[in-house]
């Protein structure tokens, strides 16, 4: 994801990042933990938020949106893992969702990534 920040920031992508602990308890540390370890691992300098839960009963109110499949952006449906990716465009509409196995590199994101960045 960093590489993917660091190529497209100065087109205007914005990178925005969810911990959740949804997932295997992948994420059991503390919001100052977490951004910790992104920033000393991998060096993450994108936007890091506070740690959310993507599904059950305390799911939170943004991934209760992008999770409905009745919602108006049509990419609805549950989460499966860690890593799931959605890009929203300039004007705040989901336009695109992959599978926590594709990574921000394949192909079919950086067409999306561009295409959305062009449409200036």
């Amino acid at each position: 994801m960093e590489s993917t920040y660091r190529k497209y920031k100065d087109r205007g992508l914005r990178i925005l990042a969810f911990p959740a602990n949804d997932f295997g308890k992948q994420e059991p540390g503390t919001n100052k933990e977490i951004a910790a370890f992104c920033k000393n691992i991998y060096d993450v300098s994108f936007e890091l938020f506070a740690k959310v839960s993507v599904k059950g009963d305390d799911q939170c109110g943004l991934y209760r949106y992008l999770t409905d499949e009745k919602a108006d952006h049509s990419l609805g449906g549950p989460v499966p893992w860690n890593f799931q990716k959605y890009i929203v465009d300039r004007g705040g509409k989901v336009i695109a969702k992959f599978d926590p196995r594709t990574l921000p590199s394949d192909p079919k994101v950086v067409e999306v990534i561009e295409k959305a960045l062009g449409d200036r």
